[in-house]
């Protein structure tokens, strides 16, 4: 696709210590010029990118050190293209810093290069703090693992009886246990009443050695995973007073949210705080009523793409930057590939995983999940499902419309005659004639 020429064009090469610039020939003397990576020298190339008359900047996101001069000449008025270094491969030959900035410039003078869609600055504030809280989550996973591999070593199978480790009834037995009781009959009255496992057997599994070595780490292990529970419970209250400040599409006291229509077992890493009511009210629908689309997948969108959707000007190029359709690659009138690109996106995983949960879901898009992998396999209907999934959530966005299943009737309907006409070729061909069963009143 070739955009508009940019005769005010710079392009800069970034690295984690030092920035190349590169401007049109002519604006100054140097036109490459060198600057280091400290606050004062991105301050000083943001002046000379002013004084060479540059309106428009082309970067490659390298890292996070972009984001630094991506702020400093976003404040300065500049206009700043953040381009997929995938998308802008150097000539062949010698590749060095300069010679990397100057074929930057030299696209984007020419139109030949395409900005990563960069949600507003107030999305990717709340973003940063998200993603800081999924790391903060990986990492008391960790310290679960080391808590059984600790009970593995005392020979405490109590992470084998009950579901989860982490529970009421799990942490409870383990503050005991570290305060130091032993008797597994006592341990046992610690069980909730809803744990599945019997009361024997929950004593059975309190029976080990009991080591000092084993303990000390189960303590460690268990005040970490405590401390990453009061960050991740910090961050959720961060994230909600952000999200107070996004603008409303819907006001919550006229328009009700409806209840949830698919419920399920509420996840460990879920919000501490109403997410699915603020996503109501910033979306204007209920994204959540999408099977497989939970607040979690919904956040995950808000994050990624955030509130306008103007970027995309159709669900096709939409799902397209989310790679979840055929990359189509032609020569010579022939088809080469039709693979989907190779996207690194973190709504498209999102995406997928949401997809591969409705092979159970009793609705449209399971059914439509469920048929793909019956002919095409599971990898092809995971990308197929997300596709759709896709399509949805953008016309849910634009439109404002609600989540109805119904305007799949004609759809299935038309899906079922093609099978019936299909099975009815099938019977001619094998000389077979199909008679419709008669009614038995």
């Amino acid at each position: 696709m070739i955009h508009e020429h940019e005769p005010d064009a710079a392009g800069i090469d970034v690295g984690s210590t030092e920035m190349y610039a590169a401007v049109p020939a002519g604006r100054d003397e140097e036109s490459v010029r060198r600057f280091s990576a400290f606050t004062a020298d991105l301050i000083r190339l943001a002046d000379w990118l002013k004084q060479c008359r540059i309106q428009s900047v082309a970067m490659e996101s390298t890292g996070v050190y972009w984001i630094p001069l991506f702020q400093i000449l976003e404040e300065r008025g500049f206009r700043v293209c953040l381009v997929n270094a995938r998308h802008v491969k150097n000539v062949p030959g010698r590749k060095t810093d300069v010679l990397d900035c100057q074929w930057l410039q030299y696209l984007h003078s020419v139109g030949l290069v395409r900005a990563s869609h960069r949600p507003a600055q107030q999305i990717c504030e709340i973003r940063a703090i998200w993603r800081h809280r999924e790391n903060l989550i990986q990492m008391a996973a960790v310290h679960v693992l080391h808590m059984q591999k600790a009970l593995d070593q005392m020979n405490l199978q109590l992470h084998h009886v009950i579901t989860e480790i982490t529970g009421n009834t799990g942490l409870a037995i383990l503050d005991a246990i570290l305060s130091g009781e032993r008797d597994p009959e006592k341990l046992a009255e610690l069980r909730d009443s809803r744990i599945k496992a019997s009361r024997e057997t929950v004593v059975q599994s309190l029976i080990g050695d009991y080591r000092s070595e084993h303990l000390f780490t189960l303590k460690q292990s268990l005040a970490a995973y405590r401390q990453y529970q009061q960050w991740i419970a910090d961050c959720d209250r961060d994230v909600e007073d952000r999200m107070k400040t996004i603008q409303s599409r819907v006001d919550l006291t006229q328009k009700t949210l409806p209840k949830p229509k698919y419920r399920g077992k509420p996840r460990r890493n879920q919000a501490r705080f109403d997410l699915r009511s603020h996503l109501y009210r910033v979306y204007g629908v209920d994204l959540t009523a999408i099977p497989g689309i939970s607040s979690l997948t919904a956040q995950t969108f808000l994050m990624e793409v955030g509130t306008d959707l103007s970027r995309f000007p159709t669900a096709s190029a939409f799902a397209s930057w989310l790679g979840l359709c055929p990359d189509n690659r032609i020569s010579g009138g022939k088809i080469l590939s039709v693979h989907t690109r190779h996207v690194v996106n973190r709504l498209t995983i999102a995406l997928r995983m949401a997809a591969q949960s409705l092979h159970g879901s009793r609705s449209f898009l399971g059914d439509y999940f469920r048929r793909i992998r019956a002919r095409l396999g599971a990898p092809a209907a995971i990308t197929a499902a997300a596709h759709k999934l896709a399509r949805i959530l953008y016309h849910l966005i634009t439109t404002g419309q609600s989540y109805d299943e119904s305007v799949f009737t004609e759809i299935e309907k038309h899906n079922q005659q093609r099978r019936i006409n299909y099975i009815k070729k099938q019977a001619v061909a094998l000389g077979l004639r199909i008679a419709p069963e008669a009614c038995v009143p």
